[in-house]
């Protein structure tokens, strides 16, 4: 096979080399192009364009694989816990039980924010989506850290790493607590990363906090499932903010607000959402199985297929036994979570449907878990940035240690030629 790959315009002929990725990935290098040939090329949405090259997430859509750092998601749902994943993503291998140890220990020293903080949060209504609050309080963890990080230190990365690692938690539960009407509360250092988030989220005032392992283990699950997922929206965001030489603080906001439309993270809450107004229209699945499959109907199936798998989401098929697991321990009744599970079963019974492998993706089940929790519906996608925190740290690490020049995309000019100005008068 040639390594190069050709490009012939106008009679001339211009070769470009083809690197070759250890999945066996191809791309054509054309870092060149311009410069050589004086054209761009475009692709709207960057769906055929590679912006960097990254040894931490392999995905492969088609059959259904997902990968960190050379891990199968599978064996780490099952075997690792969610802060030995964290580790693995932004440091390249699973930790020792003296690094694992090490790490916790860092973050649980950081696991404080300013109690100044707490004003900025008061000044936010308690109607102002959680999305936007995550977003501008991990904004403002810069201006009580004002010290920049320097880039070309590891030890700098790592205090950075570590002070992020133990101070959202406490900002995501405390926009949960925020939006509730809770007192806001610190973690316990006793606890482990998962059952700690979980108390600080949950845990009233007049009762003495009792872990319920089957709650842990889901959301633990949950988190290692969303933990990273390669060159995604978010995830580009995150990367491009951080190749300003932006600090750490600052890119992960972007990527928060990234993540924060519909097409991306608030896939899950779509789905309670389409839920909801089933319900409200009577809650008959099978009627909303039929208006899906018509092409003429405008109503889409929320949570089923995926834009990137053309077979099973690996994620859902881990993700369907912790659903399970929660709705039967929990003994929840709920119309909603009824009709989900009617959903479920027609949709993978369906010819139509398992012919087009429009299967349960893990937005479905995530939102089935969330809801039985008792988590709003608002408060989804801050789970989901709870769960990418480290795939984004481990992007922005791997970006500034490869010392990635400035993203700065180019563009085709489609608008007017030069024109005459004409003063005010005479307009």
């Amino acid at each position: 096979m040639s390594n190069t790959a050709i490009l012939e315009y106008k009679g001339n002929k211009y070769e470009f080399p083809v690197i070759e990725g250890t999945e066996n990935e191809l791309a054509v290098d054309i870092k060149a192009l311009r410069g050589t040939t004086g054209m761009i090329t475009i692709d709207p949405g960057f769906k055929n364009t590679g912006s960097c090259e990254s040894a931490i997430t392999f995905l492969d859509g088609e059959k259904g694989i997902l990968r960190y750092r050379g891990y199968a998601i599978e064996d780490l749902a099952e075997k690792a816990d969610f802060l030995e994943v964290a580790y693995a993503l932004i440091f390249g291998d699973l930790p020792t039980k003296e690094q694992l140890t090490k790490f916790h220990d860092d973050i649980k020293a950081e696991s404080f924010v300013d109690e100044e903080m707490k004003k900025i949060l008061d000044g936010f209504p308690k109607s102002a989506h959680p999305m936007g609050v995550l977003s501008s309080l991990t904004s403002a963890l810069i201006a009580f850290n004002p010290s920049s990080v320097n880039v070309t230190s590891e030890e700098d990365m790592y205090k950075a790493i570590v002070k992020l690692l133990g101070k959202f938690p406490v900002l995501v539960a405390w926009t949960l607590r925020k939006r509730s009407g809770l007192p806001l509360d610190y973690g316990d250092d006793d606890l482990g990363y998962v059952e700690n988030i979980v108390k600080m989220m949950f845990k009233k005032p007049s009762k003495n906090y009792e872990k319920n392992p089957v709650i842990i283990n889901a959301l633990d699950k949950l988190l290692i499932l969303h933990a990273d997922h390669e060159q995604n929206c978010s995830t580009s965001t995150v990367r491009i903010v951080g190749s300003s030489q932006a600090g750490l603080f600052a890119s992960i906001s972007a990527g928060i607000s990234a993540l924060w439309g519909p097409l991306h993270g608030g896939a899950n809450q779509a789905v309670l959402e389409m839920l909801e107004k089933i319900k409200e229209d009577g809650g008959d699945t099978k009627k909303y199985m039929a208006k899906a499959k018509d092409k003429d109907d405008p109503f889409r199936l929320m949570g089923f297929g995926h834009r990137v798998y053309k077979n099973f989401d690996p994620r859902a098929k881990i993700i369907k036994k912790a659903a399970d697991e929660v709705l039967e321990d929990l003994g929840v009744q709920d119309e909603i979570l009824d009709i989900a599970k009617g959903l479920e079963k027609e949709a993978l019974e369906d010819q139509y449907f398992v012919d087009r492998k429009l299967y349960p993706n893990v937005d479905f089940y995530s939102g089935i878990i969330y809801r039985a929790m008792g988590i709003p519906v608002e408060m989804f996608t801050v789970m989901f940035a709870l769960g990418r925190l480290p795939g984004w740290i481990a992007q922005w690490r791997e970006m500034r240690l490869r010392n990635e020049p400035i993203g700065r995309p180019r563009q085709v000019y489609i608008g007017e030629n030069l024109r005459e100005f004409k003063s005010i008068e005479n307009r």
